[in-house]
């Protein structure tokens, strides 16, 4: 990135550093957790498919750790919901003309 903020959201907010690079690793987390999760439904399926009472038994405790990754990357997308939206607040009260922007509902 050049220089200590980016530009690029069409109307002139500057994003610092700092949120780009909380961006970047709640990013990096979600694609870490989506990766685990196609190696579990990889082995849900191999289970599935081998109908072995020992393997279809240990797909419930794959399809939970699923379901927990899910509501992880659910929060994290959440939390970088969040703090885009505080960040573009903290950019618009800066705003020259002293006027804040207004958001779509």
């Amino acid at each position: 990135m050049e220089g200590d903020t980016l530009s690029g959201l069409g109307n002139g907010t500057q994003i610092d550093d700092k949120v780009v690079q909380t961006f970047q690793k709640s990013f990096v987390q979600v694609q870490n957790i989506l990766d685990q999760n196609r190696l579990l439904i990889n082995e849900i399926n191999q289970n599935q498919e081998s109908k072995i009472p020992d393997n279809l038994s240990r797909n419930v405790g794959l399809i939970r750790e699923l379901n927990n990754n899910i509501r992880r990357v659910v929060d994290l997308y959440a939390d970088l919901s969040t703090s885009f939206s505080k960040s573009a607040d903290v950019s618009s009260e800066g705003d020259s003309s002293g006027h804040k922007r207004s958001r779509p509902i």
